[in-house]
């Protein structure tokens, strides 16, 4: 099946689909603004500059379109019937590339939350935003715990250093004095 479009009609359609401040985006920002989440966007510092990013929370939100990323069993995801191999592909390159993002993230100690872009539709509207609510609260609580851990790490090995200054010290104070003995005696 040939394509319907004029390649320069099909040029005109594709150029104009942005990767930042899509629609969905900022349905999904608006919405967790008004919740009282603060949050930088685009974040050009974190691998795959993730579209929302709540440092308090230690989370990064990524709205995904259910075509370009390849959302399995959602109405909005068909693949082409002209040029399949090609969408096939290319759809594949970026969710290998969305998992590498992820892993990145995740060893810098964030927590990654994928929304896709049918999970912003009216009428899952409200369950989307209380899920990925419910996320960002839990991550933030997470983060907090092993930051205490990782406090309370430290604390500990602090007082075994101290501990083990005080054992040093006194068992040189206990050598010193024979130690100075041993050279009167010659």
């Amino acid at each position: 099946m040939a394509d319907h479009l004029s390649p320069q009609q099909r040029h005109n359609i594709m150029s104009s689909i942005h990767a930042s401040s899509t629609k969905p985006e900022l349905k999904l920002r608006k919405a967790l603004w008004k919740r009282g989440f603060r949050y930088r966007i685009n974040d050009k510092r974190l691998p795959g500059t993730p579209d929302i990013v709540l440092p308090k929370y230690r989370s990064v939100v990524f709205i995904h379109g259910c075509f370009w990323h390849g959302h399995k069993n959602c109405p909005v995801y068909v693949v082409p019937k002209t040029n399949t191999e090609y969408w096939v592909n290319k759809v594949a390159r970026n969710q290998e590339r969305d998992e590498n993002v992820w892993r990145q993230l995740e060893a810098k100690g964030w927590y990654v939350i994928i929304v896709w872009e049918c999970e912003l539709e009216k009428k899952r509207f409200d369950s989307t935003i209380s899920r990925v609510e419910t996320e960002i609260i839990e991550n933030g609580r997470e983060h907090q715990r092993h930051k205490e851990e990782r406090r309370q790490i430290r604390q500990q090995h602090l007082l075994e250093r101290r501990e083990q200054k005080k054992r040093q010290d006194l068992l040189l104070s206990e050598i010193e004095p024979a130690k100075n003995l041993h050279l009167l005696q010659k």
